[in-house]
């Protein structure tokens, strides 16, 4: 299954904006629960959210279950919240390699961010 960094981005601001800090049912049109299960351990792996590894051998793919946000998911997510922010970025990234990891697509939402408020 291929990394969806649209998927990543809906469960970060799915969590984000939950009540009280923890994660709620994450369910999204257009994704299976395979996918989106998927994605949640991709997200614990990379260190965004605390959660863990709710896998069985019977399973498609593995599966994270994350309880919560760290500061770094609430970094990338506020970093990702604008939609043309992130529009513009992922545009980009189509444009120039097709391709990105997820620290370097932090530094071009960040570099956008701060090209929106003035900064170096």
């Amino acid at each position: 299954m291929k990394r969806d960094l649209d998927l990543i981005r809906k469960i970060l601001l799915s969590i984000e904006d939950a009540p009280g800090g923890y994660a709620p049912e994450l369910k999204f049109d257009g994704y299976t629960d395979s996918q989106i299960g998927y994605h949640a351990y991709l997200i614990i792996d990379a260190g965004l959210a605390v959660g863990s590894d709710v896998s069985t051998m019977g399973q498609d793919s593995p599966e994270g279950m994350i309880t919560n946000l760290n500061w770094a998911g609430h970094e990338f997510a506020e970093a990702a919240r604008d939609d043309t922010r992130w529009k513009k970025a992922m545009n980009i990234v189509k444009d120039k390699s097709g391709s990105v990891t997820m620290d370097v697509l932090k530094e071009l939402l960040t570099s956008l961010m701060k090209a929106a408020i003035g900064l170096p």
